[in-house]
C-alpha cells in the first residue's frame, strides 16, 4: 500500500494526487451537490440467476463495480488570470495518466481515502472569467477499487512460534532457582517467546485485502485467518522479503514474480481478506525445520468502507 500525505486541514477540502481544492485553495466546491458518487453505492455486479422453472432466483453474489466521483466546482482568480489557472488545473488532471492517484476527500471529521484517474475534465466558457469567476467546471474521477480506506496505514509483526526459555536453575554450577536478589523479586521464567500470532482490526464495513511481508530466513512461510491460508513453497535466505499483495494477485521476491511457488492448500491471493468490522487472528507458521528467530511475517492494511 503506498503512503499517502494529506495536505488538507478540513471538512470541504478534496486531494486529487498533490492537487488540493476547497477552502482557501482557488478552487471550491459549489453548494448543491458539490460531489456525486463518492457517498453513493456503487453499480453492482450481481451473480444472482433467475429459475427457470419457478419463481425468482438464485442469489448469487454481489460485486461492486468502479466508483466514479464528481467534483463540481467553482473557480476564483484575479481578472483575466482564468486561462491561466485553467491550463493550470489541466496539468494537474491529465485524462491519460497510467497510475491511479491518491483522492482524499474530506466530508467532516474524517477523510477518506481511495486511488483514481480523471476521465473527464470540463470547464466552460464563461464572460464571467473575464472578471476571475470560473463557473459550472468539474472533474470526473474513476476509481478501480470501489472502497474508500482510513489514512492511517495499520501494522502488525511477528516472529515464528517460539517458547519461553524456561526457569533459570542456576549455571555452570547448578546453584538451583534464581529467586531474585538482592530484593527477592521472585523466579526468573525466562524471556517471553513468541506465539508466532497478530490481530488486525478492520473497523470499515467493507473487506480488507491486505499486504503481507515474510522475511527470511525461513522455508514454506505461510499465514492462516479463519480457514484461509496463504503458503508458499520457497526457501528465503536472511534479507530477503516475499511480498503478497493480495489486492493485486501479486507474489514478489526482489521484484521477481514468485506467484508459482503457492503451495495446494494456499488460497487466492484475492480470496485472502480481513472482514469488516471485525478483529482477525493472523497466524505465521513455516516448514518444522524453520525455527529461527529472526524471521517474520508483516500484515499492512487500512480500514475500509464501502
Amino acid at each position: 500500500m503506498p503512503s499517502v500525505t494529506w495536505l488538507g486541514s478540513q471538512p470541504g477540502h478534496v486531494q486529487y494526487g498533490d492537487l488540493l481544492l476547497g477552502p482557501g485553495t482557488g478552487w471550491s466546491m459549489v453548494a448543491d451537490p458539490p460531489i456525486q458518487g463518492w457517498e453513493e453505492t456503487v453499480p453492482i455486479d450481481s451473480g444472482t440467476v433467475l429459475r427457470p422453472q419457478q419463481h425468482g432466483a438464485w442469489p448469487g453474489r454481489q460485486l461492486g463495480q468502479t466508483r466514479t466521483v464528481t467534483l463540481n466546482l467553482i473557480g476564483r482568480c484575479e481578472p483575466g488570470q482564468a486561462s491561466a489557472v485553467t491550463r493550470a488545473l489541466a496539468a494537474r488532471t491529465p485524462p491519460d495518466a497510467t497510475d491511479e492517484v491518491p483522492l482524499i476527500v474530506q466530508l467532516d471529521d474524517m477523510p477518506l481515502l481511495s486511488w483514481g484517474r480523471v476521465v473527464r475534465r470540463y470547464v466552460p466558457p464563461s464572460t464571467a472569467s473575464r472578471n476571475g469567476l470560473i463557473k459550472g467546471a468539474s472533474l470526473q474521477i474513476v476509481c478501480t477499487d470501489p472502497r474508500r480506506y482510513q489514512l492511517a496505514e495499520q501494522t502488525a509483526s511477528t516472529a515464528l512460534p517460539a517458547g519461553e526459555a524456561g526457569l533459570a536453575w542456576g549455571s555452570p554450577t547448578e546453584t538451583g532457582l534464581d529467586w531474585g536478589s538482592p530484593t527477592e523479586t521472585g523466579l526468573a521464567w525466562g524471556t517471553p517467546g513468541s506465539t508466532g500470532d497478530i490481530t488486525a482490526v478492520n473497523a470499515g464495513d467493507a473487506p480488507v485485502h491486505p499486504v503481507i511481508e515474510f522475511r527470511g530466513p525461513v522455508t514454506t512461510p505461510s499465514i492462516t485467518a479463519g480457514g484461509l491460508r496463504l503458503e508458499y513453497d520457497i526457501t528465503l535466505a536472511a534479507g530477503d522479503v516475499l511480498v503478497v499483495d493480495t489486492w493485486a494477485g501479486t507474489v514478489d521476491l526482489a521484484g521477481q514474480s514468485r506467484l508459482g511457488t503457492a503451495t495446494l492448500r494456499s488460497v487466492p491471493e484475492g480470496a485472502f481478506l480481513l472482514p469488516s468490522g471485525s478483529t482477525t487472528t493472523l497466524s505465521f507458521r513455516a516448514s518444522p525445520g524453520s525455527t529461527d528467530p529472526a524471521a517474520s511475517a508483516t500484515v499492512r492494511w487500512r480500514s475500509a468502507y464501502w
